[in-house]
């Protein structure tokens, strides 16, 4: 049974593999979403809109429920998730385990489809996206064949 291990974080995807239930990390290969490491004024150009209200006094600016920040995170999001479901659909693995920080976990964890959802053996709330393929493998459990959901 082929088992990936997705480390990801709101700027870096990466995929790899091991050979056997304890060996060492391969990498297949790197998602890279540099906007990631932006900050919120980076990724927007102009402070919100202003409208005057009709009815009242003053001014009142208009937000979006969602920070470009978060936009930009679920953007990622969905890319990797689309991205794994193609790659699941060609058969390329029938397992894998998903190691997000916290943040980034969940809203990954939000777009994944229900068929990929069902191949997640193992969730991680851990940030090693800018690890090493050996540290990684560190964090993990001794089998990664045996490992079961948490």
């Amino acid at each position: 049974m082929t088992t990936w291990l997705l480390v990801a974080d709101s700027s870096r995807g990466r995929i790899f593999q091991a050979k056997s239930p304890s060996g060492e990390l391969n990498e297949i290969t790197t998602l890279a979403h540099p906007e990631g490491r932006l900050h919120e004024q980076e990724l927007t150009s102009d402070l919100p809109g202003r409208t005057f209200d009709r009815h009242g006094l003053g001014r009142h600016v208009m937000e979006d429920r969602m920070s470009a920040k978060e936009q930009d995170t679920l953007k990622f999001a969905v890319r990797i998730a689309e991205y794994l479901d193609g790659m699941r659909t060609e058969g390329k693995f029938e397992r894998l385990i998903i190691v997000a920080p916290p943040d980034f976990l969940g809203v990954l964890s939000a777009k994944l489809s229900d068929p990929l959802r069902k191949l997640v053996s193992m969730r991680m709330d851990k940030n090693l996206a800018q690890k090493s393929a050996r540290e990684i493998r560190l964090h993990l459990p001794e089998k990664l064949w045996s490992a079961v959901e948490v």
